[in-house]
This record gives C-alpha cells, sequence and structure tokens, in this order.
C-alpha cells in the first residue's frame, strides 16, 4: 500500500511538471514575421545591394570611381572626342560603333562648375604648376610654382583647354577622383590620364556637360 502511494505521488508530480511546462509554452512570446517592405514586393530584395551612395561635405552624391573600361555609348559626336559629365563625374572617349572608353574623373566643386566646348590647346608630360593669380588669392599658402614630378598636383599629364585656364590632368590624390573638389580642372588618375594622353592630339574637342 506504501508503495502505491509513493507512485501515485510522483504520477501526480509529473503530471503537474507536464502541464506547467505545456502552460508556460503557450504563454511565451511568440517570435512576429518581419514587417513586409514595399519596395520588395515591388522589385524583389536587394539585400546589401541597395545601398546609400556616398555623400560630400555638401551633402550631394559622390560618384565612385569605376575602372576604366569600354561601355556602350550611344551619343551624336565624332569618334576621337572626349565628353565629359560633370554631374556623373564620368569622361568618355568616343570611339565609334556605339561604343566608348569610360574614365572616373574628379570635376570642379560648388561654385566651381562649368560647362561647354573647348579643344585641347597643348599637352605636357609630368608638367610644371604655377597657380594662377585668381588660386593664390584664395589661397596664398600655394607655391608660386612647383616642377613636375610624382608630387606635383597636375600628375604624370596634362592637357590644357583652349580659352581658359582649365586643364585635364592626372592627380597626387587619387582618393578625390569621382569628387567635386576641385577648381574647374578635371583630375583624372595618373594611369587614366598616361591612357587618354596618348588617345588624343592637340585640337581634340572636349565637350563639357552639367
Amino acid at each position: 500500500m506504501r508503495r502505491f502511494l509513493v507512485a501515485f505521488i510522483c504520477a501526480l508530480g509529473a503530471i503537474g511538471a507536464f502541464s506547467t511546462s505545456a502552460h508556460a509554452r503557450q504563454n511565451a512570446p511568440q517570435p512576429q514575421p518581419a514587417a513586409a517592405d514595399p519596395l520588395s514586393d515591388l522589385f524583389g530584395d536587394f539585400g546589401d545591394a541597395m545601398t546609400a551612395a556616398p555623400q560630400g561635405q555638401d551633402g550631394r552624391p559622390q560618384a565612385v570611381a569605376v575602372p576604366r573600361e569600354v561601355v556602350s555609348y550611344d551619343a551624336k559626336y565624332a569618334p576621337g572626342t572626349v565628353v565629359i559629365s560633370t554631374g556623373e563625374r564620368r569622361m568618355y572617349y568616343v570611339l565609334g560603333n556605339g561604343q566608348a572608353i569610360r574614365y572616373g574623373v574628379g570635376v570642379g566643386r560648388p561654385g566651381f562648375e562649368w560647362a561647354g566646348t573647348r579643344y585641347i590647346a597643348s599637352k605636357r608630360e609630368w608638367p610644371d604648376w604655377t597657380p594662377p593669380a585668381q588660386m593664390l588669392k584664395r589661397r596664398p599658402d600655394l607655391p608660386r610654382h612647383m616642377e613636375g614630378g610624382v608630387n606635383n598636383p597636375l600628375g604624370a599629364r596634362a592637357m590644357y583647354l583652349s580659352g581658359s585656364l582649365y586643364r585635364i590632368h592626372g592627380s597626387n590624390e587619387p582618393e578625390t577622383i569621382g569628387q567635386a573638389v576641385s577648381s574647374g580642372c578635371i583630375r583624372m588618375t595618373n594611369d587614366d590620364v598616361i591612357d587618354l594622353y596618348n588617345r588624343v592630339h592637340v585640337g581634340t574637342r572636349v565637350v563639357v556637360t552639367r
């Protein structure tokens, strides 16, 4: 009889423990399904690919420098024309047959944007740099003259644009390519500017758009 009572008490304890566990599971907070993303419903899930474009100090989107490559380019320019899209921060050397070589470039900062058609008036390898008077007025700390070389802001090559103080040139600050930081000149990496330099000639048409 005593053994029967012990067994009966143990059985009641087990039933109570099971009931308590089941009740706890029922009352435990259940994970809620993630809220539906309406953009994902429309366009699919882009995951990490859908990230905001980097921004400059002025809050405007900053293009990221891209490797030089041949791309499709349907434009009404003759082969050999250089087309610079300052808003896109890209340069196109027109090959014809619907193609162009695309380069990443740095362009004029706010207040120094410009557009128009120019021609390459002259070309220089490892050019010297003499800041114009307007720049020295803004930056009196700049040197009055700097010999060409790896530390020169004009980089490995420069192509001087007719009727202006602007140049297409290399840079000793490759991190600025794809940014709007210059005083109106068009900056390229030294590797890219050498490539372009070898393709163009004095008299090449340069179209700058905004």
